[in-house]
C-alpha cells in the first residue's frame, strides 16, 4: 500500500517535528547507450516516483556534528549516504549547524528502487531547508552528484528523462498509473551488473520527444536475471498480469496499472510467499518546493 499523499489541499509546513519522506524511483526504461573513456556507462532512463518509501526525521544539535541515530546493519555511519550528504552540505555552505537524522526504512537495499540515493537527496533538500541554507536546486543536484547518479533526479523533483551517467535531467509528464512491485530476496551489487561483459552496451539511444509509455526495457535485466534466477522468477509470476520490467540494476520487478483496483487484485493473486506492494505513481516529489530554481 502506499504511505505517501500524492496530492495535498495546501503544502505542509515543513519543520524540525515533520517527517520527510524519500519517494522510490523507478525505471521507466533504461538503455545502456555508451561507456564513457573513464569506465562510467552512459545512460537513457525515465526515472519516475512512486508514493511510497523511506521517512527521515532530523534533530537539531548545537555541537556541529552529525549523527545517525539509526545506522543499518553491516554500514559504517561515516560510509552511510546520509551522513555523508550533511557532511558535504556542511562543507558546501560552511554551515556550523550539526544534526541527529532518524531513518525508518521502507525500501530494500540493492532493490533498484534508489533507497540510498532517496534518503541522501531527503537529507539535502530537509537541511538546506531547516539549516536556513538557500543553496538552489541545481547546487544541490551538484552536491548530490558526489554522492551517486541516481541522487539528482530526487533533487530535481520531477518525474524525468535522464542521459549521461543519469544527471542530465528532463521534466516528463506522466499519466495516473498505479504499481505493483516485487521484492526479491536479495540485494543485488550495482557494480556486479554494469561489469559484467555480456551486458549490452550498444543501444540506439532516443530523444526525450520519441520516449512515449512502454517504450523500451532493461538493458540490465538479461544479465541479473542470468545471474540470480530469482529475479527471473519474479518477472515470470508478474507476466501473467501485465508487462514486467526490472527497475535499475535490480532486484525489484515492477508491472504498471490504470487503476489501483487492478494492481491490487494482481498483488492478491500472486503466491503469498513473494513479499509485494502497490503504490501510486507520483507527479512530483514531495519535497520538491523546498528548493528553489
Amino acid at each position: 500500500m502506499t504511505n505517501f499523499a500524492t496530492t495535498t489541499s495546501a503544502d505542509p509546513l515543513w519543520t524540525w517535528q515533520s517527517v520527510y519522506p524519500a519517494p522510490a524511483k523507478l525505471n521507466l526504461f533504461l538503455h545502456v547507450v555508451g561507456r564513457r573513456a573513464d569506465g562510467y556507462h552512459l545512460l537513457q532512463t525515465l526515472f519516475r516516483f512512486l508514493a511510497h518509501g523511506d521517512r527521515l526525521r532530523f534533530a537539531p544539535r548545537s555541537d556541529g556534528a552529525i549523527h545517525l541515530a539509526t545506522p543499518l546493519p553491516g554500514v559504517p555511519p561515516e560510509t552511510d549516504l546520509t551522513v555523508r550528504a550533511a557532511r558535504l552540505l556542511q562543507t558546501a555552505s560552511a554551515c556550523r549547524q550539526g544534526v541527529e537524522i532518524s531513518i525508518e526504512k521502507q525500501l530494500p537495499m540493492g532493490g533498484g528502487l534508489g533507497g540510498g540515493s532517496s534518503d541522501a537527496a531527503t537529507v539535502l533538500l530537509a537541511l538546506n531547508h531547516l539549516w536556513q541554507l538557500g543553496l538552489p536546486r541545481q547546487q544541490l543536484q551538484d552536491i548530490g552528484l558526489q554522492l551517486g547518479a541516481d541522487v539528482p533526479v530526487f533533487i530535481f523533483g520531477r518525474n524525468a528523462f535522464a542521459e549521461g551517467v543519469g544527471e542530465t535531467l528532463q521534466a516528463v509528464d506522466l499519466p495516473t498509473r498505479w504499481y505493483l512491485v516485487l521484492e526479491p530476496p536479495l540485494a543485488v551489487a550495482t557494480a556486479a551488473v554494469f561489469g559484467a561483459p555480456e551486458l549490452r552496451r550498444d543501444t540506439s539511444p532516443i530523444s526525450v520527444e520519441q520516449w512515449q509509455p512502454g517504450f523500451g526495457s532493461n538493458d540490465l535485466e538479461a544479465v541479473a536475471a542470468a545471474r540470480f534466477p530469482v529475479i527471473a522468477e519474479h518477472l515470470s509470476c508478474l507476466a501473467a498480469f501485465a508487462p514486467a520490467r526490472m527497475s535499475g540494476s535490480g532486484a525489484c520487478v515492477f508491472a504498471e496499472f490504470e487503476g489501483r483496483e487492478q494492481a491490487e487484485a494482481a498483488l492478491r493473486e500472486l503466491p503469498a510467499k513473494l513479499r509485494g506492494w502497490v503504490a501510486a505513481g507520483l507527479e512530483d516529489h514531495p519535497l520538491r518546493k523546498l528548493a528553489s530554481g
